[in-house]
């Protein structure tokens, strides 16, 4: 892995002793009285993204000592590895974790690097064998997260989306289906159709099936909403420009897929992706227009922004038809969610106390946030249609996230475990850890949640 190596015997390294601020006054006192007098020289006090490089009696540098912020201890390194000198460390101190080091570190490495090459190489961190194997699975499927929602719309529509997929199956030797452009009619896919048929990339839907059919059945679905202009309701530019990102639930539901059959959890895995541009063209979705959804219930569009939620329909239908034991889908649905949360915390949606609470749990666990926003049923009143079943969108601003969920519950039948994923799957700016575009949002929250729940015995 990237900044990441095996630590052999005999390997030279500088130790790296990361320290909190409010803990630097007890590890200073551990230095010799040299090191003691160059850290405050430097003004260094365990203030966290900040190092110092401490001497040995030569002059040479013993040890470097950096500032960490310790309630984000999966991040915690993120900032350093292309910060400190080039040249091989190892993890000195029991400030942080190595599993959290280890994962941060790789995560801090990381360079979208498609179209140009970063100018320098990372520092490396030196990790037993073992703590390299257990990270590798996350941060390969963080990593395809950001890849696949940092590349441009040029060179991920539908077809690319759908041979991620086809990548990720032959992999692991899962089978995969796929329907597109006016094959989605025939096979049942109506809205699929409706939102993506004005582009020339013709609209898709994939589906991957891996596992034995003994074990319950996991149903995982993807928004893959490879650019979004807003359809005839036109996006503002400030509101079309990062709209390559609009797949980043695609992104998280092939991700958490990946690491399931990684981990050779014992279920059936079902991933259904549709995926679509919703573009403008002559045969656009107009708002207004009433659809027959693969479920049955008719939709009138509101507004042809909420594509989202109509794409989706169609692939939990085709989810419920399996009769799965848990369903998951992601999507970059709502800016509602951000308004209510930010960019950092997805939010979730639940029909079932027991499995919410179990997610959050482990989302604690993991450092990897979501927060429960509630399916609160009277404001179905807000999406009522006079011509259909539902609209896909209503009136009123407000609670805009809720009446997503609410419309998608309509294709989830009551004895069916849910969970909705409302996700940003984006970070405005530079963190440690966390470059600014694409990432994975409570991906590896999730993925613990579902080794607890289908845990071997």
């Amino acid at each position: 892995m990237l900044g990441l190596s095996a630590d052999r015997r005999g390997r030279r390294a500088v130790p790296l002793t990361p320290v909190g601020h409010a803990d630097w006054p007890k590890v200073a006192d551990t230095l010799a009285a040299r090191q003691q007098r160059w850290a405050q020289a430097s003004g260094f006090s365990g203030q966290p993204g900040a190092f110092c490089l401490l001497p040995d009696a030569r002059g040479d540098t013993a040890r470097i000592v950096c500032g960490i912020d310790p309630s984000t201890p999966t991040f915690a390194l993120g900032s350093f590895p292309y910060r400190l000198p080039a040249g091989d460390y190892r993890l000195d101190g029991e400030a942080i974790e190595l599993r959290d080091a280890a994962l941060g570190w790789a995560l801090g490495c990381y360079r979208f690097a498609r179209y140009h090459q970063p100018h320098t190489e990372p520092a490396r961190l030196l990790m037993p064998r073992s703590v390299l194997d257990d990270v590798a699975p996350t941060v390969e499927a963080v990593l395809r997260v950001r890849d696949l929602v940092n590349t441009p719309a040029q060179d991920l529509g539908p077809a690319e989306m759908c041979a991620a997929v086809r990548e990720v199956a032959q992999r692991f030797g899962a089978k995969c289906r796929e329907w597109s452009g006016d094959g989605l009619l025939e096979a049942g896919f109506p809205t699929v159709h409706a939102v993506g048929r004005a582009s020339p990339r013709a609209p898709r839907v994939v589906e991957l099936r891996w596992g034995d059919p003994e074990h319950p059945l996991l149903a995982l679905v993807g928004k893959g909403v490879c650019f979004d202009t807003g359809g005839l309701d036109l996006k503002s530019h400030d509101g079309m420009r990062w709209m390559k990102k609009d797949m980043g639930g695609a992104a998280h539901a092939l991700s958490l897929a990946q690491l399931v059959m990684a981990s050779n959890l014992p279920v059936q895995l079902l991933l259904v992706i549709p995926t679509v541009d919703n573009a403008v063209g002559g045969d656009a979705l107009r708002p207004g227009d009433v659809i027959r959804t693969r479920a049955g219930i008719t939709v009138e569009v509101d507004n042809t922004d909420a594509e989202g939620r109509l794409i989706l329909c169609d692939a939990l239908a085709l989810a419920m038809e399996s009769k799965p034991e848990l369903l998951i889908d992601f999507a970059t649905l709502t800016g509602a969610a951000r308004v209510a949360l930010g960019p950092d915390i997805p939010a979730v949606f639940a029909n079932r106390d027991d499995v919410a609470d179990a997610l959050l749990e482990a989302a604690r666990t993991e450092h990897d946030p979501v927060w429960r926003l509630p399916l609160w049923q009277p404001y179905r009143a807000m999406l009522v249609s006079s011509l259909a079943d539902t609209c896909n969108t209503g009136a009123s601003r407000h609670a805009g996230a809720i009446t997503a969920a609410l419309y998608l519950q309509n294709f989830v039948p009551a004895s069916v475990p849910w969970l909705h994923v409302d996700v940003y799957a984006w970070n405005d700016s530079e963190r440690p850890g966390r470059p600014r575009g694409g990432d994975a949002q409570s991906l590896r929250a999730f993925h613990a949640f579902l080794r607890q729940r289908y845990r071997r015995a």
